[in-house]
């Protein structure tokens, strides 16, 4: 198991970071691998010797300037240094297939991609993991079950229908409930086929027929 986590700075980190030299500190990159001007990061593994750490445990510091909302909340190291500072905690050294993997740019990187995670966490509430119906644990499991599936079924549908959409790519569940899964129609039936008959004036009909017809060309599942 691979795993990046915040972690707390302790005055011992602050006196590691210290200690590294000015030329072990590297520009920070995007997730896109582009370079991103004033952030830099440093590998902070080896310089901190406390006992006890887990094996193969290293220590990413990222640094950039402070902006005035963060002046009332840095250390007196901060204060003196004129940099905020960050440090990873990752037990990753080296990924198979994937250059360059053990650098602590990516390593910086790839935790700060964690950002969707908690956006996914979001959603998944917005599907109904806010609330659990019942005191059962029966009843909650089968609910989060439930609302698992749907948070897929709502990504998946933006990923393969609305990729090009830029009103429904990125959008959250309760605008897909608004413009699209609660949509003003009705079915029909005329000459043993059923129609659904769409409410012309709705703003988002193409949208939805973009999406129908979409779903309609997909292989059948094996």
């Amino acid at each position: 198991m691979r795993y990046t986590v915040g972690w707390k700075i302790t005055p011992e980190d602050e006196s590691a970071i210290a200690r590294l030299p000015e030329h072990a500190w590297q520009t920070s990159l995007t997730q896109a691998g582009e370079v991103q001007e004033g952030y830099e990061v440093a590998e902070l593994t080896g310089l901190n010797t406390r006992s006890g750490w887990p094996r193969g445990l290293r220590l990413i510091v990222r640094r950039v300037r402070p902006s005035k909302r963060h002046a009332k909340n840095l250390t007196a190291f901060e204060k003196r240094t004129g940099w905020r500072y960050s440090v990873t905690a990752t037990n990753i050294g080296r990924m198979w297939g994937i250059p360059g993997s053990h650098q602590a740019q990516f390593l910086d990187a790839l935790h700060r991609d964690h950002a969707e995670v908690e956006d996914r966490v979001r959603t998944n509430k917005a599907m109904g993991l806010h609330r659990l119906p019942s005191a059962s644990w029966d009843v909650n499991r089968g609910w989060l079950l439930a609302a698992n599936i749907a948070c897929d079924l709502d990504a998946w549908l933006r990923l393969l229908t609305l990729h090009d959409h830029d009103d429904f790519a990125r959008a959250e569940p309760q605008t897909m409930r608004f413009r699209l899964y609660h949509l003003p129609a009705r079915l029909a039936r005329h000459a043993r086929r059923r129609i659904l008959r769409l409410e012309h004036t709705w703003p988002w009909a193409e949208a939805f027929v973009i999406c129908w017809m979409r779903l309609s060309g997909l292989p059948a599942a094996g």
